[in-house]
């Protein structure tokens, strides 16, 4: 018999702009589930595009889908452990008051990739506050279903800077799909969270130079203190012929893109150099049209992708645990949950704001 609440607060969204705080059933754990009382919830880029109507349904291949209604949002988080089901203690290596956090997709584990261990590109694409069966974080408590990923979390690490483990997971993902190698010149257009967090994690490749791009000032020094050597605001400057003068017209020999606006796209392919390796995480709403003669016939580009943060928590928490990747700074504002829509407009105004957090 559960002993937690019968019923909690949550936001559950009905549609585009359509999110309320609702009363709803607290989860309880069935067998290998654990419930969590969450401690911090953040919002992402992601879920700003899913509140504005954008075709963000992973898995299918035309976007043309919304989001599974009504669900409660949310897969950056971290919370305290409250009730473990039968097995998920041994399984998980969890007890009650452990802090834990579940990797941000939920795999079925019977499909191609999750069979060859590309669990992150599963194709049932079921990520937390997207899918009824995998429901968000916006809420005072949320269930991790049989099949989750689960990481304790150790306690020393306080709530705010462990909701970053997740974003700070795919960070670190999109660094490792740059096969920086020492003395390269790395670009990486976009000081949100995740740019921030792809600062740090290049640092640590020890590239030759690290150049971020952003529009916004604040960043660019966030930026600055996280690792870069060079930071260029694209209302100032020409990122493409700042670049190429400092490589003698060559280019750069890396360029991330996490901005999440076409633009950027295009300038990178004009940034990098011949032969070099350009990865591209964000997500869009819309679609992206570039010359391809550039990435085939004129460059040969390595081009890669990078989606979630596959296998990489354990080091993200390793990280922020240490002290070796401060998050600390990439937070910039925290609201109650009764203030999420608060929390959302300032996402949406981006003034001064990085990484926005929910705190029920």
């Amino acid at each position: 018999m559960s002993t937690l609440p019968r019923t909690m607060q949550a936001v559950v969204c009905h549609g585009p702009e359509d999110y309320r705080l609702e009363e709803v059933p607290t989860p309880q754990a069935g067998p290998e589930e654990v419930v969590v009382k969450i401690a911090s919830s953040g919002v992402c880029a992601s879920d700003l595009k899913c509140y504005l109507g954008a075709p963000l349904f992973w898995g299918d291949e035309h976007r043309t889908a919304y989001v599974e209604t009504p669900v409660i949002p949310g897969h950056e988080f971290v919370g305290e452990v409250v009730e473990l089901g039968e097995g998920a203690a041994k399984r998980y290596g969890l007890e009650i008051g452990d802090m834990a956090i579940a990797e941000q997709i939920l795999p079925c584990w019977q499909c191609r990739y999750c069979l060859n261990g590309h669990y992150w590109m599963c194709q049932q694409a079921r990520v937390f506050g997207f899918k009824h069966v995998a429901q968000g974080s916006m809420a005072e408590y949320m269930k991790f279903p049989v099949g989750s990923l689960v990481h304790k979390v150790p306690k020393a690490i306080p709530a705010a800077k462990a909701a970053l483990i997740e974003p700070l997971s795919c960070s670190i993902h999109a660094v490792q799909r740059g096969d920086i190698e020492f003395g390269d010149v790395v670009v990486i257009a976009g000081t949100g969270t995740l740019g921030l967090g792809m600062i740090a994690a290049a640092r640590l490749k020890n590239p030759g130079m690290l150049i971020a791009i952003d529009l916004v000032d604040y960043r660019l020094n966030i930026a600055k203190q996280l690792g870069a050597d060079l930071v260029i605001n694209v209302q100032h400057e020409d990122p493409i012929q700042r670049v190429l003068d400092l490589t003698d017209g060559y280019g750069c020999d890396v360029f991330i893109e996490a901005t999440g606006h076409p633009k950027a796209v295009e300038q990178g392919l004009h940034i990098i150099r011949r032969l070099g390796t350009f990865v591209e995480f964000s997500v869009m709403r819309e679609p992206v049209t570039v010359d391809w003669t550039i990435i085939g016939d004129t460059k040969e580009l390595n081009i890669h992708g990078a989606h979630l943060g596959p296998y990489v928590y354990p080091i993200a928490i390793d990280y922020i645990h240490r002290g070796i990747i401060d998050v600390a700074p990439m937070v910039s504002h925290q609201f109650p949950l009764a203030e999420f829509q608060s929390a959302i407009d300032t996402v949406r105004a981006a003034k001064e704001s990085i990484k926005v957090l929910i705190t029920p």
